[in-house]
């Protein structure tokens, strides 16, 4: 019975708070918040919005900076997979994608920060022979610029490997060698044979993993709270800011703002999409058109070194921290600190021990609920021989596609409300609705492609379903349940806003304490604090790569 329910139940986790908070975020916005006296209709917070002192810049800069992150990193990405594949040195750069993947959004931008500010590593290892600087040139703005550059540099560090990840994964689905032969038969070069022949049918299967990624990129707040430029912030800040303040007044317009950020996310996809029919024209244009054409290969070829650029950074902004988290006197210009301790990770230990702690188990209750639904939903398919459609990946891309700020205010009210806000299961639930898209993404293939002969043969033996789900299916998926598990946990670790929301401020992590240093404290806290963030999810992955190994050492298929 349970088990039949378990679809209802998993929609519920998902479904309930995303649409009684973008409702309990939406009437605010036009007035309605009878807690603080809003009994009536208004558009009182939408013209306080409007009227709010830089406000186009902080939609100017919301737009701008999520549509370019999302654009170069789908280009950086298809670019790379394009100039790689089928070359030894593909698989070699492909292990350099679990570091990146691993660490957090907020962790890769206080390291980039640390590499691209004027005082930065970067600057460090060109001066003075490169640059002429003996000290810091103080009119040089990297950080927190106006145009919001270094922003869509710090979304591109993690979102670029994102979607190689998802290219790679919709590549299985494709005959790529047999595809890619036919192109070169043709006379056409490698990556431009990868780019006309492949990506057409690897496009249509990424293409919500790529609005999740515009979602995100629009309305990212802790990104931008490091990186983005803070007078005015782009609109998710602005909104964030507001709900954080003691001036209950503040409410309406951050509600408002919230809104519009929705709005903001569903005209971009809406717009996306309209995009795509037009590019699709012309590239099928280019396509029938035939020829070897070496400029295109000469672009996809630098969109695949950027890719690589890009990759490259990211592995420097992790290093960077480990460097910072450690040195004791690192003068400008010196390429590398000149002495080292570790008595500010000793003193600190505590301090960040009992938030990683905080935060191990958050992610660890969070991963196991996600993993029992998950597992649930995908044993109920199968004994029930259901066919889920698109539909239902569209349900479970819901929280990644609806901007957290525009429901996670809403689901903050409810939580007030029902006395549960600042608990550790308010936090936890807050953190599934995250966590549980990505665990069923990455569980459902392996699942689905186990062979049916092993369950066929054990019921031919009397087992029952429940015995040969947990004797025969578990052990047999042992490898892809732990990689699951560890990439909820890794989505858990990063949570910012949904820590902050549901945990009022009570519940602190390495994630939210890291962000709110990021103003101002010692840089090696801070990177102790981004090196812990990112040390996390990496041990978990190093867990999920491990156990199999070890427990299913004299089985050599289930080892691997």
């Amino acid at each position: 019975m349970l088990l039949r329910l378990s679809p209802a139940i998993t929609l519920i986790v998902l479904a309930v708070p995303i649409t009684l908070g973008t409702l309990c975020t939406i009437l605010p916005a036009f007035g309605i918040f009878v807690a603080i006296g809003g009994t009536s209709l208004s558009l009182h917070g939408w013209r306080e919005l409007f009227a709010t002192p830089g406000f186009p810049t902080a939609l100017r800069l919301a737009l701008t900076t999520g549509v370019t992150a999302t654009a170069l990193s789908l280009l950086f990405a298809v670019g790379f997979c394009a100039t790689a594949a089928q070359r030894p040195m593909f698989l070699f750069l492909r292990r350099w994608l679990a570091p990146l993947l691993a660490s957090p959004h907020s962790a890769m931008a206080l390291g980039f920060a640390f590499l691209v500010m004027p005082s930065g590593w970067l600057m460090r290892l060109l001066s003075p022979w490169a640059t002429g600087f003996d000290r810091p040139p103080v009119d040089l703005v990297t950080v927190q610029d106006p145009l919001g550059l270094a922003l869509v540099g710090g979304l591109m560090l993690k979102e670029t490997p994102y979607l190689v990840l998802m290219i790679l994964a919709a590549s299985a689905q494709v005959p790529v060698d047999r595809t890619l032969s036919a192109a070169r038969a043709l006379g056409q070069r490698p990556a431009v044979a990868w780019l006309k022949a492949v990506f057409p049918q690897i496009y249509p299967q990424i293409r919500l993993p790529v609005f999740a990624v515009l979602a995100f990129s629009l309305s990212v707040v802790d990104v931008a709270l490091i990186l983005g430029p803070g007078s005015p912030p782009p609109l998710a800040v602005l909104a964030t800011r507001w709900f954080a303040d003691y001036d209950l007044g503040l409410y309406f317009p951050a509600a408002a703002a919230a809104t519009l950020q929705l709005v903001l996310v569903i005209f971009c996809i809406v717009a996306w999409r309209a995009a795509e029919v037009p590019l699709s024209n012309a590239a099928r244009h280019w396509i029938e058109r035939g020829g070897s054409d070496r400029l295109s290969g000469l672009l996809v070829c630098a969109a695949g070194g950027g890719a690589i650029v890009v990759g490259a950074l990211g592995l420097l902004s992790l290093l960077g921290m480990g460097l910072w988290s450690v040195a004791k006197a690192w003068r400008f210009p010196d390429a590398f600190p000149t002495s080292w301790q570790i008595d500010i990770l000793v003193k600190q230990a505590d301090h960040t021990l009992a938030s990683a702690g905080a935060t191990s188990a958050i992610g660890v209750l969070s991963v196991l609920v996600a993993l029992l639904l998950t597992l649930a939903c995908l044993e109920n398919e199968q004994r029930r021989a259901l066919r889920p459609g698109t539909m239902a990946l569209w349900l479970l891309y819901v929280p990644l596609l609806v901007p957290q700020i525009a429901f996670l205010f809403g689901v903050q009210v409810l939580l007030i409300r029902t006395g549960l806000d600042g608990t550790l299961f308010a936090v936890v639930w807050a953190h599934v609705i995250f966590v549980l898209p990505y665990v069923f993404l990455s569980l459902a293939d392996p699942f689905r492609a186990l062979d049916p002969r092993y369950a066929a043969g054990a019921a031919a033996l009397g087992a029952k379903p429940g015995r040969i789900f947990l004797a025969v299916k578990l052990p047999l998926l042992a490898r892809p349940v732990l990689v699951a598990a560890a990439v909820g946990f890794a989505v858990s670790v990063g949570q910012y806003l949904p820590t902050l929301f549901a945990g009022a401020g009570r519940v602190v992590t390495l994630t939210t304490e890291a962000v709110t240093l990021a103003g101002g404290a010692d840089r090696r806290i801070i990177g102790m604090l981004a090196l812990a963030q990112s040390a996390l999810p990496l041990f978990a992955y190093g867990v999920a790569l491990a156990v199999p190994t070890l427990l299913f050492r004299n089985r050599r298929d289930l080892s691997r």
